[in-house]
């Protein structure tokens, strides 16, 4: 529960004063990863798809992958999954979880 309350914050609005940072290479990388992990999770939630409780694990996910690959302050990380996730199509995001899902979690391992 308390990683659905993060994401949540985590996916509002931005401040006006949020810095301006730009994510390169592997941070880059982890901040893909970790967007598609969320946006699959809440995507196929929204559709009846996925249960509540899955949902929650690919954000837990998606928190984890951005707590320990991603540089920086929440509030640049956060700007960073906005400009990602309005970057990218729900389902160019989808395609890459089918793809991608396992390669994100070696690269990027949460335990």
């Amino acid at each position: 529960m308390r990683a659905l309350a993060l994401m949540l914050a985590f996916l509002g609005g931005t401040t006006a004063q949020a810095a301006q940072r730009i994510y390169e290479g592997e941070e880059a990388a982890a901040l893909r990863c970790a967007n598609m992990m969320a946006m699959t999770g809440v995507t196929l939630n929204r559709a009846g798809l996925m249960p509540e409780r899955e949902k929650d694990v690919l954000i837990g996910i998606s928190i984890l992958i951005l707590e320990r690959h991603v540089g920086g302050n929440w509030t640049e990380k956060k700007r960073a999954m906005e400009q990602m996730r309005d970057r990218r199509t729900v389902d160019a995001t989808l395609e890459d979880y089918q793809r991608n899902a396992p390669l994100c979690l070696s690269r990027f391992p949460i335990n």
